[in-house]
């Protein structure tokens, strides 16, 4: 027999040697307890409780809250609410800028810088100068005067104006009851009507909305801005006393302001009244009555 094949038989015999493991008490060398085992008993044996004691920590790691506590491994839940908390912060953060930006150029407008709010496109404003107007012919006269006549007696609604599907059908409240002295005039970059009433009269909302400007220039003095639906914002400007301030939430008729002289712009005590819809200004006498 060769010297491996040796090596292999004894080992496989020593592996099946039977031992006994005895406990006994060391005063009265009774046997308390007796265990026959082999060296093949105890490898099986171990290799078993390894094989349980890996299944057992897998699981753990696995289905049980305790990964959490392990370094370098997070819960996929975390990972979902991190990247949606990600995505809702960078919204926010879009809106905050879109709002300020909408802020800022409210703030040139009542100063006076610029002629609408940004991102809009600014009101039309009529061509005076004559040297641009076309000589009227004969015949184009003639044909205006046809149909003119034709259409004087005519039954069917005539075109909607421009604003019947948003502003015009909106039920406006009188900001204040007085006297218009200087009318809306976007050429004189008069965006507003001027109104003379009574000192200590009071300001009312035209509608619901939310105040998004209340301070103190020094060209208009006090001013105030309300939001409301449907891109509606209203301005009152050369207040003596502001009764609303920014962020407030008010009603159509509710008191924001008293009636001033504030401001470099202003002459004597009256109501500057602005109204603009979709970011240019429109005419107030169109839709309120003063």
């Amino acid at each position: 027999m060769s010297a491996p094949r040796k090596k292999r038989s004894r080992l496989v015999r020593n592996l099946r040697n039977k031992f006994r493991l005895v406990v006994m008490n060391d005063q009265t060398l009774e046997e308390k307890f007796s265990l026959r085992l082999t060296p093949m008993n105890i490898l099986v044996f171990g290799g078993t409780a390894v094989l349980t004691l890996i299944t057992v920590t897998l699981y753990l790691i696995a289905f049980t809250p305790l990964r959490e506590y392990i370094p370098g491994y997070t819960d996929v839940r975390v990972r979902r609410n991190l990247v949606q908390m990600a995505i809702r912060a960078d919204s926010l953060e879009q809106q905050m800028a879109a709002r300020e930006s909408y802020l800022s150029g409210l703030l040139n407008v009542l100063e006076g810088k610029a002629d609408s709010l940004p991102g809009q496109r600014p009101a039309t404003v009529a061509v005076t100068d004559s040297s641009r107007r076309l000589p009227k012919s004969v015949e184009d006269s003639i044909l205006r005067l046809e149909m003119e006549a034709a259409d004087r007696f005519e039954l069917t609604e005539q075109e909607s104006r421009p604003f019947a599907a948003g502003i015009g059908t909106t039920a406006f409240f009188s900001p204040l009851k007085g006297t218009v002295t200087t009318r809306f005039d976007t050429r004189q970059k008069h965006y507003g009507i001027d109104i003379v009433a009574g000192s200590n009269e009071v300001i009312k909302s035209v509608l619901d909305g939310t105040v998004i400007l209340s301070n103190f220039t020094s060209e208009t003095g006090y001013v105030i801005g309300i939001q409301h639906a449907n891109n509606i914002c209203s301005f009152y400007k050369h207040n003596s006393a502001l009764l609303k301030t920014t962020g407030e939430r008010v009603r159509a008729g509710d008191v924001v302001a008293i009636i001033g002289n504030s401001g470099e712009q202003s002459s004597g005590p009256h109501l500057h009244f602005e109204l603009w819809y979709n970011g240019s200004p429109v005419n107030p006498a169109e839709f309120i009555s003063f």
